[in-house]
């Protein structure tokens, strides 16, 4: 919905929309992201972790316009492969987005779009399976707290 809204959002501009999947179907399940540097205020101090992710969309392919605004996107995150590399091929980008690119912020970090669901993995009880060392807390949950520091 947001990035339908890009044109009352400042710095949004340069977001894509969202298009139906390039497989032509719903695609659920967990995959890996990594979280790409970026000035999101939901994102801050997450750059360079790769997490798995709940993904549950049937319209998740970002569609630039032109390349020009492609160029001037600000990523956040991309789908990774096995390899740990960005996924640019099904199954492990899902909908066929560039690059597997799948999250965007403005220039001031305060607006983010992303595709997955990082509100369906904020705890640790939500995984079939999570390292001991998590405790209750799962790692999406900073972003929330993210959130919460920049609105205190």
């Amino acid at each position: 919905m947001m990035s339908a809204l890009k044109s009352i959002i400042p710095g949004a501009e340069h977001w894509p929309s969202f298009e139906r999947n390039r497989c032509e179907q719903f695609e659920a399940r967990l995959l890996q992201v990594e979280v790409l540097d970026s000035p999101s205020i939901f994102l801050s101090g997450m750059a360079g972790s790769k997490l798995p992710l709940v993904v549950a969309h049937g319209e998740g392919r970002a569609e630039f316009a032109n390349p020009e605004q492609q160029a001037n996107a600000i990523a956040t995150l991309r789908y990774l492969g096995p390899d740990g590399t960005a996924a640019i091929t099904y199954p492990h980008n899902p909908n066929g987005s560039p690059n597997g690119q799948t999250g965007f912020t403005t220039a001031d970090g305060r607006f983010t779009i992303m595709m997955p669901h990082p509100e369906r993995l904020f705890r640790t009880a939500q995984y079939s399976w999570h390292p001991d060392d998590w405790g209750q807390d799962g790692p999406w949950l900073r972003m929330f707290r993210n959130a919460r520091v920049f609105v205190n």
